[in-house]
């Protein structure tokens, strides 16, 4: 018998599988192929204070080991998510669910943080600092450590749930900036996000995507991804969540060593709807095979 549950920022999980913001909707359209309350949790659909089309098509581009998109953050906006998607996943899925939100200011990321923080089904806000800064030339919130501790700062001042934030790989010093969002107060972080990618139509000698650029997922990713989970594993005293690139269970004990309490499964949702159920299936033997009894003991035991 192995022990899968590990501990989220005060929450108890059955195992440390949770399906990435993006790659699974509002979850109940997964639940329509399997009983997603075997996952860990997942975190919802990117959310923003106002509705978003999200960027012009084409906008999902496959690569040899990944693909490339610039969706744009399409979703109904926080009031619906709220009033029409929580109730719906509520009739699924019994477990907390993690509630991933964008801004495109520090007002912005207030508003919707401080609405989902007062819903019963949310555990954890993930908060996304890689949107551009509308008020600061453009830039990432995630690409300074001022500018990502003052949405952190923001944040916390007006919710009461566990604040986790998500960093963007596409910084010189990923560490530096997971250690201001400590230091402003985050509850844990979790990374990598999307990676900068390009592709171009040979006949058209044209991006194949609209916004000529996008992040870049899938197994690809999985070795920087796992590199700078160690890095900031290893700066910060907060729990971590691992992601990018993640297909099996193998790479789930791989990013528990580098430092995760958790690990999130993103592309691979895109390519079998079923990854995480298999993941979490395959986890026991996985771990049987490398003689671990409790995943708790192996959390930032490279050695």
């Amino acid at each position: 018998m192995v022990t899968t549950n590990v501990n989220l920022c005060g929450i108890e999980l059955d195992n440390p599988i949770i399906p990435a913001s993006g790659t699974f909707g509002f979850g109940y359209e997964f639940a329509e192929l399997y009983d997603i309350n075997i996952l860990g949790t997942f975190s919802f659909k990117g959310t923003t204070k106002e509705p978003r089309f999200g960027n012009p098509t084409p906008r999902i581009a496959e690569c040899e080991s990944g693909m490339i998109n610039a969706v744009g953050l399409q979703n109904p906006g926080v009031d619906k998510v709220i009033s029409e998607e929580l109730p719906k996943l509520k009739k699924c899925f019994n477990k907390k669910v993690m509630a991933n939100v964008s801004g495109f200011s520090v007002e912005e990321y207030v508003h919707t943080c401080s609405l989902l923080d007062k819903c019963e089904q949310v555990g954890w806000l993930e908060v996304n600092i890689s949107c551009p800064n509308v008020h600061g030339g453009g830039m990432s919130f995630g690409t300074s450590p001022e500018a990502a501790s003052e949405v952190v700062r923001a944040v916390k001042a007006v919710t009461t749930k566990p604040v986790i934030v998500k960093l963007s790989p596409n910084v010189t010093d990923i560490v530096a900036i997971a250690k201001a969002c400590e230091d402003a107060g985050a509850d844990g972080i979790s990374l990598i996000n999307t990676m900068l990618g390009m592709r171009i139509d040979l006949r058209t000698r044209k991006p194949v995507i609209a916004n000529k650029m996008g992040g870049f997922s899938g197994k690809a990713i999985f070795p920087v991804a796992l590199r700078m989970v160690y890095q900031v594993a290893h700066a910060v005293k907060i729990p971590v969540i691992g992601m990018g690139g993640v297909s099996c269970a193998e790479d789930v004990i791989e990013m528990m060593l580098a430092g995760a309490v958790a690990v999130e499964v993103g592309a691979q949702n895109l390519i079998d709807p079923y990854a995480c159920k298999r993941i979490i299936e395959d986890l026991p033997r996985v771990m049987k095979k490398y003689g671990i009894k409790n995943l708790n003991d192996i959390i930032g035991g490279v050695l």
